[in-house]
């Protein structure tokens, strides 16, 4: 081996090619679009927060806490659905609401489940809305920009995912921190089972 391989195999190991300092990075949330639980033709990006194609997909974690709350922004419309969902819905069908085990807010403003309208907003949410999204094991509440639709869903049973679904372009992005608008009072992030112990 010649005398300059030595020098530099020397310098890897005392750091002068390498620093010895460290990157502090940020960890990932846990809390994500689950890539497990898609439809066939659903595209998650930006770290599992962004959902786009055509089908649903829930999220990594239930809802195990007693008042927990999340957003979605809506990136870009076209057929849509954001609400609640057991591992038993349909996430091949978009807007979602079509079957027992999901409880939606759709793109037309109509709350559906079971294949069935439950109540309709007077107000369409929009390209670059925030939607809020409350979940007290009592009732299913949506806020459109801060403010509260008041049209509560309840009779929800199981365990219940987080669930997102799009279809004819619309892009939706979800959000499990740094909310945009302040959850209501008493109404947490999202938090994984184990943190509540």
């Amino acid at each position: 081996m010649s005398l300059t391989m030595l020098c530099c195999f020397k310098n890897c190991f005392e750091g002068t090619l390498f620093s010895a300092t460290s990157v502090r990075r940020e960890p990932i949330n846990p809390i994500i679009l689950d890539t497990s639980n898609v439809g066939h033709e659903v595209v998650i990006i930006k770290n599992g927060l962004r959902i786009c194609g055509s089908g649903g997909a829930l999220c990594t974690a239930p809802l195990v806490q007693s008042k927990s709350y999340f957003e979605v922004k809506l990136q870009q419309t076209g057929v849509w659905g954001i609400g609640l969902a057991t591992r038993g819905c349909d996430i091949n069908s978009a807007p979602g609401g079509g079957d027992s085990e999901s409880w939606v807010l759709c793109h037309d403003g109509s709350i559906r489940h079971n294949a069935a309208e439950l109540t309709r907003l007077t107000e369409t949410p929009a390209e670059g809305d925030v939607l809020g999204v409350t979940y007290d094991h009592i009732e299913l509440n949506f806020s459109l920009n801060g403010k509260p639709l008041e049209k509560p869903v309840s009779g929800i049973r199981g365990t219940v995912f987080p669930a997102l679904f799009v279809d004819d372009g619309a892009i939706l992005d979800l959000i499990v921190d740094n909310f945009i608008h302040p959850p209501p009072s008493g109404f947490e992030r999202i938090m994984l089972e184990q943190s509540l112990l």
